[in-house]
């Protein structure tokens, strides 16, 4: 019987010895070639690799993490899979990690500060070399594991004043400020707004803060914010934005302009305005937050604040690869990547 029907034949899983004999070299020179392929001869990179894949040999990293305390794991934690702007996040981190042979887990929490602890303690006992959170508001039992776990931690998409470790993101109170102030910009004086409830253990923080900013600004400006709506739970999406809309037009009928702190809600109140027969943006002029792509194809396409998220994920990754090749566990820094308007035609000019 020949050799390769013989490996293939095998019940057992490959071992790093089976790959050294195959390629005639010593299982040093494979563990090289897996661990820092640059230090080895290319034609011997070579036939290490075509052993590799002839054997459909994987690499044991929990076997190596044992004695090296290494595990090739970043956590991530997001509070949603379905939100577009998470994926670029996940998308951009996952782009530098691939190049620095990391590898992401991912969990998430569906804004429950609970499920955020449980997940926690779940992505540690993985042993992750560096834990990113999405926000920076987390229950005392979280805070305390973080505080313990002796890794990086990286808290994004949010600019907190007492971060755990570095944070790179942008200031969700100016998201909401910046929304009012164009609002305002343009002339209107009557003006709302819908986000998610305050109430319960499901919580969107990031909105929260976002509506929290947008109500300042009106205040410094004189106008009311009795038509600020705070209605349902989080995690936000079209329904939400069709059902705050509406209880937001009862409670003020001539209403000029509205902010939805996630395009997703704004989408939803284009749509309900459109079932209602209101004119967008004659009517009322409505903008987003987020930068999603069904609200640049929707009609009118919806004017909104954008925030380069998979450029954040790629700035987060970076920051993660310095600070595990220096050595660095505990260090802060504070990294703002911005914010700008959109213009489109949900509001009127």
């Amino acid at each position: 019987m020949a050799k390769t029907e013989e490996r293939v034949k095998r019940s057992r899983r490959p071992t790093i010895r089976d790959v050294s004999q195959l390629a005639g070299v010593s299982r040093m020179t494979v563990s090289r070639v897996i661990s820092d392929p640059d230090l080895v001869l290319p034609a011997t990179r070579q036939k290490v690799a075509s052993a590799i894949a002839d054997l459909g040999y994987v690499p044991d990293r929990a076997a190596g993490s044992l004695a090296s305390r290494k595990t090739g794991f970043i956590a991530l934690m997001l509070p949603t899979l379905t939100n577009a702007n998470f994926a670029a996040v996940a998308h951009g981190l996952t782009e530098v990690l691939r190049e620095a042979n990391y590898q992401l887990l991912i969990a998430y929490t569906e804004y429950d500060m609970a499920e955020e602890e449980r997940q926690l303690r779940n992505l540690l006992a993985r042993r992750p070399e560096a834990i990113v959170l999405t926000g920076a508001t987390h229950s005392n039992a979280a805070s305390k594991l973080l505080l313990s776990a002796d890794v990086p931690i990286l808290e994004i998409a949010d600019l907190p004043s007492r971060p755990i470790g570095h944070v790179i993101g942008f200031s969700n109170q100016e998201v909401g400020r910046t929304a009012a102030r164009y609002l305002i910009d343009k002339g209107f004086t009557r003006i709302g707004a819908v986000g998610a409830t305050v109430e319960g253990e499901v919580l969107d923080h990031r909105g929260e803060e976002r509506m929290r900013g947008f109500e300042d600004e009106l205040r410094y400006a004189g106008l009311p914010t009795d038509a600020v709506v705070r209605h349902g739970k989080a995690p936000l999406s079209y329904d939400h934005g069709a059902a705050a809309i509406g209880v937001l037009l009862d409670k003020a009928p001539d209403c000029e302009a509205v902010f939805a702190v996630s395009d997703l809600s704004a989408v939803g109140v284009l749509m309900e305005c459109q079932r209602r027969g209101i004119s967008v943006p004659d009517q009322l002029s409505v903008i987003g937050f987020g930068d999603f792509e069904i609200g640049r194809i929707i009609n009118p396409p919806l004017t909104t604040i954008h925030v380069d998220f998979n450029g954040l994920g790629q700035r987060t990754g970076k920051t993660i690869v310095e600070l595990l090749k220096r050595g660095v566990s505990s260090e802060t820094g504070r990294v703002d990547v911005g914010l700008s308007i959109i213009e489109r035609k949900s509001v009127k000019t």
